[in-house]
């Protein structure tokens, strides 16, 4: 009898131990997220969802500065955090809220307009920066102070000025642009080209693409989306906020790269490394990337060995380590 029952006993201890292993994720998972990827979000968000139906995906975008510091400092719960610019994850994140910094995705920035902008029929790639000198045109871009886009529209300001070797040429580019044309995030510039009530505004080159906008590409050497011209890049320098109220500090040019982590006190670990993994997979999110204008990295990429060991195991074949 005791045989029997010891033998039940483990019958049901392997059981539990198995369907515990293979259970389906489920609960919520918090995502703080750049403005610039609501729109493939939203599609993972779907998709995901579909897969793992019992599992819910609360999504809130803003500017990156904005939304790691409402978790750095504000003390708002978040499961992870995906940024525009990585170096915004290991600025305000690490190593106190997060343990690693996955580079998933490039970006470009590119000069946004619709039909209703004013010499739409006259903007070109050799012309705009003399288009928006023009003291009828209203153009802008997001605060620097929250959101990447904001400090990468002013840098592609300072390096056109010494690509194009016109002396002066970002100041009066900033006199020509208000301080009521500068939004807290990317995104809200939209709507503004959409209405009519801006002209031109500075974007990533998937939000142009994902919103159906008109949009101007410029010269690898302006654009900040060819990690090759990095040494060029960070001629250009953006003075921020700093964490502390009344300090600052300084943002030199550097290529667009988003990155993504996990927060270390996320409640719903199973639910949310599901999701890192669907969303960091060439044929899960990755290629919803591509697919609306946003160049992924296959694989993704992690600065150094020490933080690919801490990687949850499902995550490591989808990474390598590579500055």
């Amino acid at each position: 009898m005791k045989s029997f029952l010891w033998s039940l006993a483990l019958v049901l201890g392997i059981t539990l131990i198995s369907s515990s292993a293979w259970a389906e994720p489920s609960g919520k998972v918090v995502l703080f997220h750049a403005g610039s990827l609501t729109v493939p979000l939203a599609q993972m968000e779907k998709e995901f969802e579909a897969k793992y139906p019992k599992v819910d995906i609360l999504r809130e975008g803003g500017g990156s500065t904005k939304m790691a510091r409402l978790i750095a400092e504000v003390g708002k719960y978040a499961d992870i955090m995906a940024s525009a610019d990585y170096t915004v994850i290991d600025n305000n994140l690490i190593p106190k809220d997060a343990a690693w910094n996955i580079r998933f995705a490039t970006n470009q920035l590119v000069l946004c307009y619709t039909d209703k902008s004013r010499y739409a029929d006259q903007i070109n790639a050799d012309n705009w920066y003399e288009i928006l000198q023009k003291k009828d045109v209203v153009w802008g871009h997001s605060d620097p102070n929250l959101d990447p886009c904001g400090y990468r529209s002013l840098m592609v300001l300072q390096l056109a000025e010494k690509f194009y070797g016109i002396k002066g040429l970002n100041q009066k580019l900033l006199d020509n642009r208000p301080m009521k044309n500068v939004r807290p995030k990317s995104v809200e510039l939209v709507n503004l080209l959409k209405t009519g009530n801006m002209d031109y505004a500075w974007e990533y080159l998937s939000v142009a693409v994902q919103h159906g906008l008109k949009y101007i590409t410029l010269n690898d050497h302006i654009n900040l989306g060819n990690y090759k011209y990095d040494n060029f890049y960070k001629m250009a320098e953006v003075k921020v906020t700093g964490k502390k109220p009344g300090t600052w500090k300084v943002k030199k040019g550097k290529s667009c790269t988003y990155g993504i982590t996990m927060i270390k006190n996320s409640s719903n670990k199973e639910a949310t490394i599901a999701f890192l993994q669907y969303m960091l997979d060439p044929q899960g999110g990755l290629k919803i990337l591509k697919d609306m204008g946003q160049p992924p990295f296959i694989p993704c990429r992690i600065a150094d060995q020490a933080e690919y060991d801490s990687l949850p195991a499902s995550l490591k074949p989808l990474v390598e380590v590579k500055n």
